[in-house]
């Protein structure tokens, strides 16, 4: 179950019981507050907490230690809130838990993505998401299910249930190799040569092996050219553009945010009895099920990403996702008419396409493209803005919903739209595709002040030459030759 499942999980949980605790089928407006108060809490720590904090651990540490502690702080954190007996006392232990969730969805797609083959890359780092799906709906459903138990258990059992996934985390790291990259940067050459032996199971002969080692210190070498960099001069050119990449990066996730899935996530159950006039319960199953969906979505990226690229994916998604939310928009305008029944229950269909299309695209390929995109020198420091732009983002959207579901009707649906039809144009003009390219190839995309367009004049070599070894020829070719021979 992912890290995020779990945040969401303790949102969800700690609500249930508003069924049990009156007679009164509509919340009164405490149960409202009390719900979207907890929504708020669970987007506002990682913000405003992780990133910082990953800029001062995440390269002394290295990745298996920040996993470590993440795991720990969440599991600190999940003890509090489920035995609270009072209000500061859950909110410290969502805070808590919220820094530990923080840092870690700051840190695992950046190891996944240290550690895999370039061709491999987007199916290994996409099946966290998917395992991420997979939690969101059994979170769902073991908290629909504890809604129609009595007493405190009906939300302290769901919120004690983190603890399982962040002791399973903490024990399973034990098994898995520190980041090859991260060994590098901290001249630990021999250990990150074994690393890769082990993950490639080639000997350090092997041409593959050479020829990766070859191209992370020469990337290591290009990137600190014009001196180590910092990050009060993020805005001024390096050789490797690490500015444009680090916003490139917190772009990617407003995209993943902006185009309204906290507003299915979250809010399907009241939406579908609001705008579509469901029945709560009815609704609460048919939101379990549209939540599935995202579920279900979220395979395809296991199998194709890779082959499809992250352009593609990012276009057909986002035109879907457009597309379902101003079917939406349509089918419910007819509110007040003879046709706002049967409108209304056909603009179901579409929360399910949306889901459905949502997991399949737009949701795995920000987490994967945001530690890929970022040079070595400032991937820790850049994933952890791009993340924070992710949950600020869930923030902003799960406060604004409820207003402008209830302000705007079916006209809110149309902010949406035109959210996911604007990402089109804006991914094509400014992300560079990096599928099939090794995190080393990918730094030379931007070389020279190349955009790493498939109109610009400059082009990496792949990552199937990588790993056949094409293209180097052992220590004679040092950095500046390699860097040539990808620019011509």
């Amino acid at each position: 179950m992912g890290s995020s499942t779990r945040v969401r999980a303790t949102a969800t949980a700690a609500v249930t019981t508003s069924r049990n605790d009156t007679s009164d089928p509509q919340p009164s407006r405490l149960q409202i507050f009390s719900r979207v108060s907890l929504q708020v809490l669970q987007g506002i720590r990682p913000q405003n907490v992780e990133a910082p904090l990953n800029f001062f651990i995440a390269n002394p540490l290295g990745r298996r230690k920040v996993i470590w502690l993440s795991s720990i702080t969440i599991t600190i954190g999940a003890i509090l809130q489920a035995s609270a007996y009072s209000v500061p006392h859950l909110i410290a232990g969502r805070i808590i838990a919220g820094v530990g969730t923080g840092l870690e969805t700051s840190t695992l797609p950046m190891y996944q993505a240290e550690l895999c083959e370039g061709r491999m890359r987007g199916r290994l780092v996409s099946a966290e998401v998917l395992f991420v799906g997979v939690g969101i709906t059994v979170a769902y459903w073991f908290d629909f299910g504890m809604s129609f138990t009595s007493g405190s258990i009906a939300w302290r059992l769901p919120i004690a249930m983190q603890i399982v996934f962040a002791i399973f985390v903490f024990l399973l790291v034990f098994g898995l190799p520190e980041s090859p990259r991260w060994l590098y940067t901290h001249d630990r050459a021999e250990e990150a040569i074994e690393v890769l032996c082990i993950v490639y199971d080639k000997p350090a002969t092997d041409s593959l092996i050479v020829h990766e080692t070859t191209q992370i210190k020469e990337v290591m070498e290009l990137e600190e050219s014009n001196g180590r960099f910092k990050w009060r001069n993020i805005l001024k050119k390096d050789p490797v553009q690490t500015g444009r990449r680090v916003l490139l990066a917190w772009g990617v996730q407003f995209m993943n945010q902006a185009g309204g899935i906290n507003l299915v996530v979250y809010y399907i159950p009241s939406v579908l009895v609001q705008n579509v006039g469901m029945t709560p319960q009815l609704a609460q199953i048919l939101g379990g099920c549209i939540n599935m969906m995202f579920m279900f979505g979220s395979i395809l990226p296991t199998f194709f990403l890779d082959r499809m690229g992250r352009r593609k994916t990012m276009f057909w998604g986002c035109a879907g996702l457009g597309l379902s939310m101003m079917m939406i928009s349509i089918l419910l305008s007819f509110q007040g008419t003879s046709l706002a029944i049967p409108t209304a229950s056909a603009s179901v269909a579409f929360f399910f396409t949306y889901m459905f299309i949502f997991g399949a695209s737009v949701n795995c390929v920000p987490w994967v493209y945001v530690p890929e995109i970022l040079p070595l020198h400032a991937r820790a420091q850049g994933t952890a803005i791009g993340t924070s732009s992710n949950w600020l983002w869930n923030f902003t959207i799960v406060m604004i919903t409820p207003v402008i579901i209830n302000r705007l009707q079916w006209k809110a649906y149309l902010i949406f739209m035109a959210t996911n039809f604007a990402f089109i144009p804006l991914f094509y003009f400014f992300y560079p595709e990096t599928s099939n390219k090794s995190l080393e190839d990918i730094d030379f995309l931007f070389v020279g002040g190349s955009s790493g367009l498939p109109y610009g004049s400059r082009k990496a070599t792949s990552s199937t030459d990588s790993e056949k070894g094409e293209g180097v020829s052992d220590k004679d070719h040092g950095s500046a030759t390699h860097v040539s021979t990808v620019l011509n």
